[in-house]
């Protein structure tokens, strides 16, 4: 899989079938996938709250590896980003040690269709460490909750998100140009190991 250009596992702690709320579940599943992708130069993205990335703040901080937090790590934007585990979140990303995708804001917003609830969050994830933040569409929006209870080969619907209104976000999110070509450009090619196709 290293050599087709796999670049990562995700972990995704919140699905209501398998959720790990519990940073002491979440600390034991991060650990044994530390263990099958020892010396793979791989990262670990994680699908998580930001209870359980303030609960495992340190252990994250030692990684062998990069790690990237999916969603502005579910914080709550009605809350701001001043809420104590996304301040946690916040120093993972000053550190350098952690990468945060700001992606899904439907995932996370409670303002459809602008998302404009996440700005705060966005904004603060940026102003942490602007080398450490990656942005996704989360397309194709799947919607678990849609396929839960019927049969598994129903395919269900996904979310019925506009993209171009979700990408027209992002200079509100982060209206320097330089800076947003860090986010869609030179980041991702770092953390994915395209560098050398970039340019």
């Amino acid at each position: 899989m290293a050599a087709a250009g796999i670049r990562g596992v995700r972990l995704n702690l919140e699905t209501n079938t398998a959720g790990r709320f519990d940073p002491a579940d979440a600390k034991a599943v991060l650990d044994a996938t530390v263990e099958q992708i020892r010396g793979l130069g791989w990262h670990v993205q994680f699908y998580t709250r930001t209870a359980v990335i303030a609960g495992l703040k340190d252990h994250l901080g030692q990684m062998p590896f990069p790690v990237v937090v999916d969603h502005f790590g579910r914080g709550n934007p009605g809350q701001g980003p001043g809420q104590p585990d996304f301040v946690a979140l916040l120093d993972l990303v000053k550190s350098g040690r952690v990468y945060v995708k700001i992606s899904g804001a439907y995932r996370v917003s409670e303002r459809a269709p602008d998302f404009a609830d996440v700005t705060a969050l966005a904004q603060a994830l940026v102003a942490a460490n602007p080398d450490r933040i990656v942005w996704g569409s989360d397309w194709p929006h799947p919607n678990s909750d849609a396929g839960r209870g019927k049969p598994l080969t129903e395919i269900s619907s996904p979310f019925p998100i506009d993209d171009g209104l979700l990408l027209n976000q992002l200079p509100k999110w982060v209206p320097d140009a330089a800076v947003r070509k860090k986010i869609l450009v030179d980041n991702p090619a770092r953390l994915y190991g395209f560098e050398a196709v970039a340019g």
